[in-house]
C-alpha cells in the first residue's frame, strides 16, 4: 500500500452480532486493507464476534449510553492514527466486494475538491438503492413527502432520488452514510458529523456543509456494496419514525436559518410533526 491509499475504518455497531461476520469477511477479502479499524459499539455489550477478530487491527470503543451514529463515528475517527489520511465510515450491515474500496480510491481525482465518495448501494434483492440524492429543500422535500407514495414517479421525487444507470462517477447533493470514504482533513475541517442528530440526516447535513465549504460529494457506481439495512432499527419502527422526522426538522431549520424565514420554519415544524404522528399510527395498523 502506498502513501496515497493509507486509510482507517470506523464502523458503528448496535446489537450487530448477526452481521459482523459478513462485514469483516469483506474487509479480509478486499484488495485494499485499512491500516487501522475502530469499532464503536453503541449497544449494551460488545459482540463476542468482534472480540474474536484479533488478527485484524481492531480497537473497540464501547459506548453503552448510545450517543447516536454521528457522535460514535466522530469518536472513532478521533481514535485513528494520524497517518490515516482517508477514513471509511460504515454501518456493519454491509457486504463489500473485493474491489469496493479500490474503485472508490481510484475515483478520488475524477473531480477537483472531492471531499466524500460513496459507492453504489444494492439491496439484498440486487436492486440499486437511491443513495446519491439531491439536498431536500422545501420544494423537493414537500413534493416528495406528499406524493412519493401515491405517485412514485412524480417530478419532485424523481429529482430528489436521482437517476441510476450510468457507470460514470458524478457529483451529487448528498450520499448515504451507510458507507462513506471521506478525506480526513476535510471531515475535521467541517467539524465531523453534527452531534445534534441522534440518527438520520447526519449524512445529509455533513454533505451539505462540505458543499458550502466548496467540496464535492462524488457518487461512484462502479464501486458496489450490498446493504441489508435496518438490522438495528427494525424492532423500533415507531421510535425511528419520530427520530427521522425530528432530524429532518433540525436539518431544514439549518437550511432556512434567516429571520425572514421564521414562518417557514414554523410551517415545516408543524408539517413534519403531523406527518410523523400519521406515519407512526399507520405503522401499528
Amino acid at each position: 500500500m502506498n502513501s496515497t491509499t493509507k486509510f482507517g475504518l470506523v464502523v458503528v455497531g448496535f446489537h450487530s452480532d448477526d452481521v459482523w461476520d459478513v462485514f469483516f469477511d469483506g474487509i479480509r477479502e478486499s484488495t485494499l486493507k485499512p491500516l487501522s479499524i475502530v469499532v464503536v459499539e453503541n449497544g449494551l455489550s460488545v459482540s463476542h464476534r468482534v472480540r474474536e477478530l484479533a488478527e485484524l487491527p481492531i480497537r473497540i470503543l464501547h459506548r453503552p449510553n448510545n450517543p447516536g451514529y454521528g457522535t460514535a463515528a466522530n469518536i472513532g475517527v478521533q481514535e485513528l492514527p494520524a497517518s490515516c489520511e482517508w477514513v471509511v465510515i460504515a454501518n456493519p450491515d454491509v457486504r463489500l466486494e473485493c474491489d469496493t474500496l479500490e474503485k472508490l480510491f481510484d475515483a478520488r481525482d475524477t473531480f477537483p475538491q472531492t471531499g466524500i465518495l460513496g459507492p453504489q448501494i444494492k439491496t439484498p434483492s440486487g436492486a440499486t438503492y437511491p443513495s446519491a440524492r439531491a439536498i431536500p429543500g422545501i420544494r423537493i422535500g414537500v413534493g416528495h413527502a406528499l406524493l412519493g407514495r401515491l405517485w412514485p414517479k412524480n417530478p419532485w421525487t424523481s429529482r430528489y432520488l436521482g437517476v441510476y444507470g450510468d457507470a460514470e462517477a458524478r457529483t451529487t447533493g448528498w450520499l448515504s452514510g451507510a458507507f462513506l470514504l471521506v478525506k480526513r482533513e476535510i471531515f475535521e475541517l467541517a467539524g465531523g458529523f453534527d452531534e445534534g442528530y441522534f440518527m438520520f440526516f447526519e449524512d445529509v447535513d455533513l454533505c451539505f456543509r462540505l458543499r458550502m465549504l466548496g467540496f464535492r460529494n462524488v457518487y461512484v457506481p462502479s464501486s458496489v456494496i450490498t446493504h441489508s439495512g435496518a438490522h438495528a432499527t427494525k424492532s423500533s419502527r415507531r421510535e425511528m419514525i419520530h427520530a427521522h422526522h425530528k432530524s429532518a426538522e433540525r436539518f431544514l431549520s439549518k437550511l432556512y436559518p434567516r429571520r425572514s424565514q421564521a414562518a417557514l420554519r414554523v410551517l415545516i415544524r408543524i408539517g413534519l410533526r403531523l406527518r410523523s404522528a400519521i406515519e407512526s399510527s399507520l405503522s401499528h395498523q
